[in-house]
C-alpha cells in the first residue's frame, strides 16, 4: 500500500486553529487507529504547518481523508503538499 508524505501550510488565524485543534486531532487520532496515519505533528521552525505521513489504498482514499480533517473543513490550509514516498528502512518499511 502506498505512503504520501503530505505537507500542509496552516493560515494566521491561530485563534481559529486553536479552537478547531481538539477536533482535527481527534481526527487524526481516529486515523492513526486505522493505521491510516503513521505520523503527524506540527513544524517547531519556519512557516506555520506540518507534515503528516499516510498510508492509504491510492491518492483517491488519501484525498478523502485529507477532505475530512477538521482543519481542512474549517479553511486554515493554505497549501497541501502531497508526494508519495519509498519507504526503504525503518518500521514503517513494507521490506523488512
Amino acid at each position: 500500500m502506498p505512503i504520501f508524505a503530505v505537507q500542509y501550510t496552516y493560515d494566521a488565524r491561530h485563534d481559529l486553529q486553536a479552537v478547531v485543534r481538539p477536533e482535527h486531532r481527534a481526527y487524526l487520532g481516529s486515523l492513526a487507529v486505522d493505521g491510516n496515519l503513521l505520523g503527524s505533528g506540527p513544524y517547531t521552525d519556519g512557516a506555520p504547518g506540518a507534515l503528516l505521513v499516510f498510508r492509504a489504498q491510492d491518492r483517491a482514499t488519501l484525498d478523502e481523508l485529507l477532505a475530512g480533517d477538521p482543519f481542512a473543513l474549517a479553511g486554515v490550509i493554505t497549501a497541501t503538499s502531497v508526494r508519495t514516498w519509498d519507504v526503504v528502512l525503518g518500521p514503517w518499511s513494507e521490506r523488512l
